[in-house]
């Protein structure tokens, strides 16, 4: 197979619980409909085991780990963001993410192996756990971790890629200094969204200066304006880069109909994204693409969807757009949600041709071009004002 796919029920266990927005039912979703839609015929899926201590313990704290382990049993007061509305205190909560993890950690041992160029892990992709502290609903940063696994097992260059609405701080902070792994984020503007970080001008620690990239895009930027910023940034640096592995955070709460953001993108636009960053890793990293979930709160109409798109992108099984959803997996929506409006096919019906960045600030996205080229350009021996580049 061309990707592999980890997964287990044993992943629905990072629940935090009651009306919580990060809901473990838009893994199970998608899983079902990737399979109704016949992505995963043949795909033995790989299952995960729970991290070592050792291994969280390349990017988090062992005091942190230890207030983890221990917050169940301690109560609402043990600190490191936890037991807040955005992280609350769940049973097995340790053990849960140590889970997802380990989900990570597969997917990269995948690649490093050789026995795949492509691996996923769609439980994967909680990018704003910090060394010492839970943050935006995540507890451990998988992602970081299996970055710092690769470059201790063989990778010397790493490219990460955010497309979730939120910066990815936790892994640009796990990295910030590090020359050996650029991070790129895209995502709303910080002014107008958690966590208040990813300014164009934070751009790397002292050794590492131009190896953190952010994209601050205003709110409402739709798929043309994604995509235009995305094509004005991202391919020249890693072409400068060359990295030997690219790593991706597949956020889907970029979507218009997201709850917790404000930026327009549909699955159409999703689906163009994965088949770009695809199309990336085969010009730019020998083909080598690690793939995590994200964000993405609207868990029926568009999670099981864009990330379905993902598992399909993968695994070289590209899904037209006008696909109708199959009837075992609306059925299986009517009985556990039956006043849910469904959309009746795989994509939103967008146009999402979009066009390229001239030099010019003409469209609202371009002032984030222009800025993220001029901080980080030239510290790649780039021209920030010439397109060509």
């Amino acid at each position: 197979m061309p990707a592999a796919v980890v997964w287990d029920s044993a992943l629905l266990g990072y629940d935090l619980g009651g009306e919580h927005p990060l809901n473990p039912i838009r893994l199970e979703l998608t899983v079902r409909l990737a399979a109704a839609l016949g992505v995963l015929d043949g795909v033995e899926l790989l299952v995960p085991e729970s991290a070592s201590e050792e291994e969280i313990q390349r990017v988090h704290d062992a005091g942190y780990i230890a207030a983890v382990r221990e917050a169940p049993m301690a109560g609402w007061d043990v600190g490191h963001g936890l037991g807040t509305p955005d992280n609350p205190i769940f049973e097995q909560m340790h053990e849960a993410s140590a889970m997802v993890v380990g989900s990570s950690l597969v997917a990269a041992g995948q690649i490093a192996s050789g026995a795949t160029k492509r691996a996923v892990s769609i439980a994967g992709g909680l990018h704003h756990a910090m060394r010492d502290r839970a943050a935006g609903f995540c507890v451990y940063n998988d992602t970081a971790v299996a970055i710092s696994w690769l470059l201790d097992n063989g990778f010397e260059r790493i490219a990460y890629l955010d497309t979730d609405v939120h910066h990815g701080d936790g892994v640009q902070a796990a990295f910030y200094d590090d020359p050996r792994v650029l991070t790129i984020s895209l995502h709303q503007n910080p002014l107008t969204l958690f966590p208040g970080t990813g300014f164009a001008d934070e751009t790397g620690g002292p050794n590492a200066q131009g190896t953190s990239v952010n994209i601050p895009l205003p709110p409402l930027t739709d798929d043309r304006g994604w995509l235009r910023a995305f094509h004005a940034v991202v391919p020249s640096l890693l072409e400068a880069f060359q990295p030997q592995l690219l790593v991706s955070q597949c956020g889907v709460d970029t979507h218009d109909e997201d709850p917790l953001a404000s930026l327009s993108l549909s699955v159409d636009g999703h689906r163009r994204i994965y088949q770009n960053v695809r199309d990336l890793a085969e010009r730019f990293a020998g083909g080598r693409w690690l793939a995590a979930g994200g964000g993405g709160y609207q868990l029926i109409r568009v999670v099981p969807r864009s990330w379905t798109h993902l598992l399909a992108t993968l695994l070289d099984r590209d899904l037209d757009p006008g696909v109708t959803l199959p009837h075992e997996w609306t059925g299986l929506i009517d009985r556990i949600a039956p006043n849910a409006e469904l959309p009746t096919a795989m994509g939103d019906g967008r146009d999402t041709d979009h066009d390229p960045w001239d030099g010019t600030v003409e469209h609202p996205v371009d002032v984030a071009v222009r800025d993220a080229r001029r901080a980080v350009f030239p510290l790649h021996g780039l021209d920030p004002d010439d397109p060509r580049d």
